[in-house]
């Protein structure tokens, strides 16, 4: 198992070079051409939620993606150290603001998961992370 590691500074032009990266990561891991793009667009996603939320909550850290190659697989967890809050919990005085940057954050879950068949998104108080997988088709050997 392969890992390639990046972490940013959480401003949104660092995004652009987090989607080359991982296009290139998992063209070299086997993912299939035509869902390239896919992949750009979802980890474009993922990354700038996770700017906004860092941004929005005066996070400091950087934003970390993991590419991770597996044998049939391909990876990309993005994560965030931004605190999240707990469904049903009203102690955080939420206002109008708050709930704009809910939809924002739920318009781009929902943008993540029409691109990607396998996703998963797991968040808490010190932070989250989205996972994305892709198959990877094992490269053709040439024959002489």
């Amino acid at each position: 198992m392969a890992t390639v590691e990046l972490r940013f500074s959480a401003l949104p032009e660092h995004v652009r070079t987090a989607r080359l990266v991982a296009a290139a990561v998992a063209r070299r891991a086997g993912v299939d051409e035509a869902v390239l793009d896919e992949v750009r667009l979802a980890v474009g996603e993922a990354c700038t939620r996770a700017v906004g939320l860092h941004q929005n909550s005066g996070v400091l850290a950087p934003v970390r993606v993991s590419l991770i190659e597996e044998e049939k697989q391909f990876s990309i967890e993005v994560g965030d150290e931004a605190p999240h809050a707990v469904p049903g919990d009203k102690a955080s005085g939420a206002g109008g603001d708050a709930d704009v940057d809910i939809e924002e954050d739920d318009m781009g879950l929902a943008v993540i998961s029409g691109l990607v068949d396998d996703v998963e998104v797991s968040t808490g108080a010190n932070g989250g992370l989205i996972r994305m997988s892709w198959p990877t088709t094992p490269p053709t050997a040439v024959l002489p």
